[in-house]
């Protein structure tokens, strides 16, 4: 796996997959049994600690501190200036509620307080585990934009899920784990590129299937309902296939062009790797 300057790169897989453990390892909590890995092209993994920030756990603070009391600790842990925890409460949209406590905090505030704990020593990388476990729709969407934000003002992150949609609304790279293997690494366009299925109908049915079977790029042609189902191999425009059908005298009243879902994608590749 290799993370690049400015990628959010997302590792993926069901539970138990080793999201969780990979990450420990990278960052030091834990020890592999084999392989290595370095940041910044060093091996040496305290000297790249200092540029990373991270969220392994539930977030954990002071209940009956303030936002900005908690912050204190941790920059005073950190040695990064006062003026720090102002700018992250700011770039996380807490800057309003900095004097309330910890405990009146809702669960997606909790979380995006733990992001600016780790944004405090301005990594040039951010590691976050399941950032939107257990958060309600609205938390969710928050956490998610805060992410997309980050990303935009120039911070690598590394972000683990198992959530599909998490990944796909958020994730530029993606390494796709089952078991402890990786299935794959790469964009997340790549990873789930696929050319989907066109449905197309038309009264000489006959003739509409053997114009279909000859057209660059429909890998299988099938019955669906009344309508022929079509499954791409390549590329298919759905304007220039029409043209042609017109062209070979052939007038289409269904055609409908259909991107494979993500999630049936995704489904599949867990199901068949062993």
């Amino acid at each position: 796996m290799q993370l690049e300057r400015g990628q959010v790169h997302g590792i993926l897989g069901p539970n138990g997959s080793g999201k969780t453990t990979t990450l420990g390892i990278l960052l030091g909590v834990l020890k592999s049994d084999s392989g290595a890995f370095e940041w910044f092209e060093n091996p040496v993994l305290h000297n790249s600690l200092k540029k990373i920030g991270a969220i392994l756990e539930t977030p954990n603070f002071y209940p009956y501190l303030s936002a900005a009391q908690n912050l204190e600790i941790v920059r005073t842990i950190k040695g990064v200036p006062k003026e720090r925890i102002d700018e992250v409460l700011d770039q996380v949209n807490l800057s309003a509620r900095k004097n309330d406590k910890f405990a009146a905090y809702s669960l997606g505030m909790k979380q995006r307080l733990a992001i600016a704990s780790a944004l405090m020593s301005n990594p040039e990388i951010l590691v976050l585990d399941e950032p939107t476990n257990g958060l309600d729709p609205q938390g969710i969407a928050e956490v998610r934009e805060l992410i997309t934000k980050i990303a935009k003002e120039g911070t690598t992150i590394l972000i683990a899920s198992h959530l599909l949609d998490e990944i796909e609304k958020v994730c530029s790279h993606v390494t796709i784990l089952k078991r402890g293997k990786r299935l794959f690494s790469g964009p997340v366009d790549e990873v789930f590129a696929t050319e989907g299925t066109i449905e197309v109908g038309a009264e000489n049915r006959d003739e509409l299937e053997k114009a279909c079977a000859s057209y660059p790029g429909i890998k299988t042609v099938s019955l669906n309902a009344r309508q022929l189902q079509l499954t791409l191999e390549s590329k298919v425009d759905p304007a220039e296939f029409n043209k042609y059908l017109i062209n070979q005298g052939i007038i289409v009243n269904h055609l409908v062009y259909r991107k494979t879902s993500l999630e049936k994608q995704f489904l599949e590749l867990i199901s068949h790797s062993k």
